[in-house]
């Protein structure tokens, strides 16, 4: 019998805790700011190890959402970046469409997109944003990971792309766009969010940027923040299994699937230290890694 894998670490725990102080109503009496720190002290502490750092929070959100009524409302912040990368589009499409190497660099711009992150960040600085993109093409990739990527597409006849964040589901699109122009025969698989959480993106999301009139676009039925398949809809479930290969963005993602066994490959941004010291990277650095080499 396979054992699960540890997927909590205590760097998140530590993370997990901090980011909670501050979380409740600043009118909120001193006993209820108490009960609710102990009732997320208490859920962290009462989790098994196998479980990761985004499934925590979805249980912490149910404890805000009981004790406090629904949480941030993100729907204008994601329609802003939306509109944003939307606008940038035509200027990455023309760097990926002139480049010797057009799906290494739509896999850049896909890294660097994942800044787009509130879960991992207290803000999003756009000009950050802007300079990162401009930078993309420098942006290291495993050349031995891009090219089993590259066979594994040659060889595939249907691919799974789960996505992570609002407005870098614009980037997606066009390494989607690029994979169909390279191998036009795999069947693809958009899996988004199945409920709002902070900014990742949704159904909504994907109507607004055009990617559902691309390929076929299916939510995972779940509010984590990531792809726990024990806990997404069977359609999303089957998707997933059935998949010659999978690319999975974004670190909540990553931390919900790594070890799976699947042929997953991994795109993100390391935007936190627990993350850049586990790849030897510096913060903010992109990562293209398969589940294999995890």
């Amino acid at each position: 019998m396979k054992t699960a894998p540890i997927r909590l670490n205590p760097e998140c725990v530590s993370c997990l805790v901090k980011k909670q102080i501050g979380r409740y109503p600043a009118e909120a009496e001193r006993a209820v700011k108490i009960e609710y720190m102990q009732s997320v002290l208490r859920t962290i502490a009462d989790v098994p190890t196998t479980m990761s750092a985004p499934e925590v929070m979805d249980e912490i959100y149910r404890i805000q959402e009981r004790m406090f009524g629904a949480g941030k409302d993100y729907s204008r912040i994601k329609e802003h970046f939306n509109s944003l990368m939307l606008e940038l589009a035509p200027s990455v499409q023309t760097e990926i469409g002139k480049s010797a190497s057009p799906l290494k660099t739509a896999v850049q711009y896909a890294m660097m997109g994942n800044y787009i992150d509130f879960a991992a960040m207290d803000s999003v600085d756009e000009n950050k944003l802007i300079q990162m993109l401009s930078k993309a093409a420098d942006t290291p990739v495993r050349e031995d990971t891009l090219l089993a990527m590259e066979a594994d597409l040659k060889q595939a006849k249907e691919l799974v792309y789960l996505t992570d964040n609002c407005g870098e589901i614009v980037l997606d699109k066009l390494l989607i766009q690029e994979i169909q122009k390279l191998y036009p025969d795999i069947e693809i698989t958009v899996i988004v969010r199945g409920k709002p959480v902070v900014n990742d993106a949704t159904i909504e999301d994907a109507e607004q940027v055009g990617l559902t009139k691309m390929v076929r676009v299916i939510d995972n039925g779940s509010s984590v923040g990531g792809t726990c398949i024990e806990g997404i809809s069977e359609e999303a479930k089957n998707r997933i299994n059935g998949a010659d290969i999978i690319i999975s963005k974004g670190q909540g993602n990553f931390e919900t699937l790594q070890k799976c066994g699947l042929n997953v490959y991994y795109i993100f941004m390391c935007k936190c230290s627990m993350f850049a010291d586990r790849f030897g990277v510096p913060l903010y650095s992109g990562i293209l890694i398969n589940d294999h080499s995890v």
